[in-house]
């Protein structure tokens, strides 16, 4: 292992360090994340910490399909057709947890889950082979994402991202980030606008007949 703890690694390194409960940096469809074992608790709380996120901003989870992420949250007829329309996607939907995922550590009130369905193949793959991951974005909170696996490295060895055990390089990830809604809500609202467009959200959910507003 290199200077800093952090190192570069590939994916299967980084299906090792996940099963073993440690936090890793990886490339989405978006841009470079930090994930763990959604199952993990001691995990999520290393993410927490590592992050510097709030307890009451609630992790993110990315699973590999739709069939998975019903398994962890109530989807509706509207969320389903959201689901079915942008995933594999740049697209989080926020529902209420099932009673698989209702026991999962990932912060806020532990009622909501946010689900993600990524369009990156190396993620589909770790989800499948390790579970669903609880993922936020690979940067301390509050600053802007890195795009690089070089950028994490550089802030690993540097002192921050403290405990990051690995990086996989996936070139550079510097797209918008997800959009987030909050489906749990009626009108549906938009939490945050990324690289899912909100009109094209808006003609999505008057395609299924529901009301939408924004944030």
């Amino acid at each position: 292992m290199s200077a800093g703890g952090c190192h570069q690694g590939t994916i299967e390194d980084a299906i090792d360090a996940i099963s073993a409960g440690e936090v890793v940096a990886i490339p989405t469809d978006t841009v470079y994340g930090l994930a763990v074992s959604a199952s993990d608790p001691l995990a999520t709380g290393k993410l927490f910490a590592m992050k510097g996120r709030p307890p009451s901003l609630d992790l993110p989870v990315l699973v590999e399909d739709l069939g998975r992420a019903r398994n962890l949250g109530v989807f509706d007829a509207l969320s389903l057709a959201l689901a079915e329309r942008f995933w594999p996607g740049p697209l989080t939907l926020v529902v209420r947890r099932s009673n698989v995922s209702s026991s999962l550590h990932l912060g806020g009130d532990g009622t909501t889950i946010g689900l993600r369905a990524p369009a990156a193949a190396m993620v589909m793959e770790l989800c499948e082979r390790v579970g669903p991951l609880a993922s936020t974005s690979a940067n301390p909170h509050g600053s802007p994402p890195f795009t690089s696996a070089a950028q994490i490295l550089k802030a690993a060895r540097g002192g921050g991202l403290d405990g990051l055990s690995l990086v996989v390089d996936g070139g550079i990830c510097n797209l918008a980030p997800s959009t987030v809604l909050d489906c749990t809500r009626r009108p549906v609202v938009c939490l945050r606008e990324g690289a899912v467009r909100w009109r094209d959200v808006q003609e999505a959910l008057q395609q299924a007949g529901r009301p939408s507003q924004p944030s």
